[in-house]
């Protein structure tokens, strides 16, 4: 591959086109204030760089990005990319990503209002992601060790399976379909509303109101922490270790339960005794 070093641009699409190039210590700034540093690329490598202008990765195929940083400034750096590696790379610049596919994310700290979006197959491993909107209508998900802190994430996903992360949200994965949850804290308010086929597996479930209105929802071997009116209307199965606040208006199923509830059910209950407690 071809190498470029130890340069600064701040050009209209300072690097157009590029193919099959490695770039180090390259700083994407200065008073030009130009767009689209990479644009139309394919086969490129960029490390060891700092970027504090906006759309730097736009309609790339096969970038890997690694030990760079971008500002604030660096708004929307990844849309309609294929084939994308993001390793150590900083971040804090709105609407990261987004309609990309093909995308590896390791080891990465994003602060970002919006962040995948619209994007399929998705790896995040060992990372740190802040936004209020992420992961919304994204689709073939592997997360393993991420620690997420925002609102309304996950929603409209499909195919989605997180490990061993720490989800500090409220609304997630409001109509999101075939999701699995393993070994996760999950924090918020509402989780889970009108979701599809959606499993939580030893995981700690803190926070009003959640999983309403779910079909196909499975919890196996799960606590419970200030979770009241829980599973309104939805068809649930599993087990649940420890106490819960109470469970209101469950559709059908059943869940086995080690410690106390507050059984609620309205005088219009839609169940028909279609859901057993058992303790």
């Amino acid at each position: 591959m071809k190498k470029i070093s130890n340069l600064t641009d701040d050009k209209e699409r300072a690097f157009y086109s590029s193919k099959e190039v490695e770039f180090e210590k390259i700083n994407i700034d200065g008073p030009a204030d130009g767009e689209s540093a990479f644009k139309e690329c394919t086969d490129i490598v960029i490390s060891d760089s700092f970027f504090n202008l906006r759309y730097p990765f736009w309609h790339n195929n096969n970038v890997t990005i690694k030990n760079s940083t971008m500002t604030d400034l660096c708004r929307a750096a990844l849309w309609y990319d294929s084939g994308v590696i993001v390793d150590n790379v900083k971040s804090d610049g709105i609407k990261a990503l987004r309609e990309c596919e093909n995308v590896e994310f390791y080891n990465s700290n994003f602060h970002s209002e919006e962040i995948f979006w619209k994007v399929k197959n998705i790896k995040v491993v060992n990372s740190t992601i802040e936004g209020v909107y992420g992961f919304f209508m994204c689709e073939d998900i592997e997360i393993d060790k991420l620690h997420f802190k925002g609102k309304y994430s996950y929603q409209y996903c499909k195919n989605l399976h997180i490990m061993n992360s720490v989800l500090d949200t409220k609304d997630a994965f409001w109509h999101s379909e075939n999701v699995l949850v393993e070994n996760c804290d999950v924090i918020g308010e509402y989780l889970g509303w009108y979701a599809k086929n959606i499993t939580f597996k030893n995981c700690k479930i803190i926070g009003t109101q959640p999983l309403c209105y779910v079909k196909g929802l499975k919890i196996i071997d799960c606590t419970f922490e200030k979770c009241d009116l829980c599973f309104e209307y939805s068809e649930v199965e599993g087990n649940i270790i420890g106490d819960v606040i109470s469970i209101k208006n469950p559709l059908s199923g059943s869940i086995k339960l080690s410690g106390n509830t507050e059984m609620i059910q309205d005088e219009n209950d839609k169940s028909n005794g279609m859901f057993k407690l058992v303790k």
